[in-house]
């Protein structure tokens, strides 16, 4: 095999029926960018090689630079932006750019994946998100987009993992402390699990700053979850309720059908004796709610997710929602229900887990099975005889809904055992995007 160190820009192309000079200058591109991903030592033979690679490609050496965020680097060449846009897409690209796709590539790929290691300013976890911006859109997809689609999850959960990194590595108090610093935050779900897991050990205005970015997160997964809630079905006609007799319901082909046979043939006029009109009630049963959270580190995403999502429902008509968070100690929620910013606030993550605590404060919940359904989300590693209470919960006539992750990417780990105790039971554990577990209780409540 070619000892990538040997090879050099001006080196004359082997062409021996198994390489040609440009696979031999996208192997070299190639061979630096592993090579600084691995290690943060430059290998001078590489670099030397790469530059002049790139100089011959009429591209700037700045591309070379991990550096120079992509979003500078645009700046300074506009043009190189169009390129960027779907460059990793899978589409039909032109011959003879491979060499320049790899240089292009290399610097989406370096700018992304090798973070280093050390501290984290609130700039620099910004400018990766930036980055990782474009790298989404050089897949073909919007910042963001890329975490949501179909076939990325494990390339969305890496994302996400080098994300939390960053934010693990800042020095998170000083920046909230500092408001010109903590206005540069972009509210994420990992930024949110810092600060809630941080929470007690800040004040004055850096917990000031704290609630500000928690609050605004917050708002923003309402506002989507909102929308999601309210495209979903709104329930079914209630026809025991006569309809309204105003004119915006008048059915106008039953009333002439019905009235057909006060059809007059002498002066051509259908005589109306009766109107009919549309029903538009709807069934609104009274339900109740039991969303039980499992306050542990692991469930943080789901947890977030699902207290915003059990403050939607509570603002529904006729919908009693109750909450309760525990781990060796269950505490009763619903007073702050309506406001999951005040719910965050009043959790405490990581600690071990007690399910049966917190199921001997539901259980008094639930009375009218019928009409009731429990949320249980955890990734219940927890007390083997926890199984016998959802059993008994699940043949008293209670909706049970056992979710192991509602989330961007939908991985979860759930312990085995129960994974398969309860799908035996006919009610699998719910994993994946928030949608199913919209999707679920609309129907139940409709």
């Amino acid at each position: 095999m070619t000892d990538p160190t040997d090879l050099t820009p001006n080196a004359p192309a082997v062409d021996d029926g198994s390489q040609t000079g440009d696979q031999t200058r996208r192997q070299v591109l190639y061979w630096r960018l592993l090579s600084r991903l691995f290690s943060p030592d430059e290998e001078p033979a590489l670099e030397t090689a790469s530059v002049g690679i790139v100089g011959d490609l009429g591209l700037p050496p700045a591309l070379l630079d991990p550096g120079v965020s992509v979003d500078n680097l645009v700046q300074r060449f506009p043009d190189l932006a169009a390129e960027f846009q779907d460059l990793m897409a899978e589409k039909e690209h032109g011959d003879g750019d491979e060499v320049r796709r790899a240089a292009l590539v290399s610097k989406l790929l370096l700018n992304v994946f090798a973070t280093g290691s050390g501290n984290v300013t609130a700039t620099q976890l910004e400018s990766w998100k930036s980055d990782a911006g474009w790298f989404e859109k050089g897949m073909g997809c919007e910042p963001g987009g890329l975490r949501h689609r179909v076939g990325d999850e494990e390339l969305a959960k890496v994302l996400a993992g080098i994300e939390g990194d960053l934010v693990k590595r800042m020095h998170l108090r000083e920046v909230l402390a500092d408001p010109a610093l903590a206005k540069q935050l972009t509210p994420s779900m990992s930024l949110i699990e810092q600060l809630l897991h941080d929470k007690s050990n800040l004040s004055g205005v850096a917990l000031a700053n704290a609630k500000a970015l928690i609050r605004r997160f917050v708002d923003e997964v309402a506002q989507v979850l909102r929308t999601q809630v309210e495209k979903s079905s709104v329930g079914t006609i209630d026809r025991s309720v006569p309809p309204k007799r105003v004119f915006r319901n008048l059915d106008v082909e039953r009333t002439i059908w019905k009235n057909l046979t006060n059809w007059n043939e002498e002066d051509q006029r259908l005589y109306v004796d009766r109107l009919y009109y549309k029903q538009t009630a709807r069934r609104t049963t009274p339900a109740r709610m039991i969303v039980v959270v499992d306050q542990s580190g692991s469930m943080v995403d789901a947890m977030v997710n699902c207290t915003i999502l059990a403050s939607i429902f509570a603002g529904l008509p006729k919908v009693d929602v109750h909450l309760v968070a525990y781990d060796t100690r269950a505490l009763d929620l619903t007073p702050w229900v309506h406001d999951p910013f005040e719910v965050l606030l009043r959790t405490t993550l990581g600690g071990g887990t007690d399910g049966t605590v917190a199921m001997a404060l539901a259980r008094p919940k639930i009375t009218d099975p019928r009409n009731t359904v429990m949320v249980w989300i955890s990734d219940f590693y927890d007390n083997r005889s926890l199984i016998n209470d959802f059993e008994a919960i699940h043949r008293s006539g209670v909706k049970f809904i056992p979710v192991g992750s509602v989330n961007s990417s939908g991985h979860a780990s759930v312990d085995p055992w129960y994974r398969q105790k309860l799908k035996a039971m006919g009610t699998p554990v719910l994993s994946g995007h928030i949608r199913k577990l919209v999707s679920e209780l609309k129907n139940f409540l409709t």
